[in-house]
């Protein structure tokens, strides 16, 4: 009961901040960073590092690497047009592989703290997921932005979101992908976290 009432309160505080200021959910303040960093530093960390995670975007980056930015926007369109229509080739290949059945079950495992768990190659191209995303390649989305080009240590915490649909209030966490054996950036981790379940 104690925990619910702090969360409460600090999403009461976050509340006031953004009624007080005008601005939405999604622009506002995250008065959960503190905790979605250590989240990051601890969980997320060993998911990114996992050999299913660092092999897949391993395997996916000799494929894309030479893939131009026609391309990619052909496969993005490629993927809209599937989820869109329910002719999911695409969609279906890439959930079905090993690392997506692995996010799957790391998500059912959190009982509800991870809300989708995407899995990025070197250009933003979805390499695992949990669940099907609207959108084939994130390298235009913070997501991928703040996390590959930046480092090793990169950590890109979203702005609060208030998802109607399920009444939740979540945060999309993301770092890099390293791969141990040369301590490079190869890909990306974002998490969806709903902050109640923190």
């Amino acid at each position: 009961m104690g925990a619910m009432l702090n969360w409460l309160g600090r999403i009461c505080a976050a509340a006031v901040v953004f009624t007080g200021t005008g601005v939405s959910w999604a622009g506002g303040l995250n008065v959960f960073e503190g905790d979605l960093t250590r989240l990051a530093q601890a969980r997320l960390t060993a998911i990114a590092s996992a050999d299913v995670v660092v092999e897949a975007v391993r395997a996916q980056n000799k494929v894309t690497a030479s893939y131009d930015q026609a391309r990619i926007e052909e496969l993005d369109a490629t993927w809209r047009h599937e989820v869109a229509n329910g002719a999911r080739a695409l969609v279906d290949e890439i959930l079905d592989r090993p690392v997506s059945r692995y996010l799957a079950q790391t998500q059912e495992a959190s009982d509800g703290l991870f809300t989708e768990i995407i899995v990025m190659d070197g250009k933003g191209l979805n390499v695992g997921l949990s669940q099907a995303t609207s959108d084939y390649w994130q390298g235009d989305e913070d997501k991928w932005r703040m996390t590959v080009p930046v480092g090793p240590q990169a950590l890109h915490i979203g702005p609060l979101e208030e998802d109607e649909s399920t009444q939740t209030v979540q945060s999309q966490v993301s770092i890099p992908v390293v791969d141990p054996q040369t301590g490079a950036v190869i890909g990306a981790l974002t998490v969806g976290v709903d902050v109640e379940e923190i």
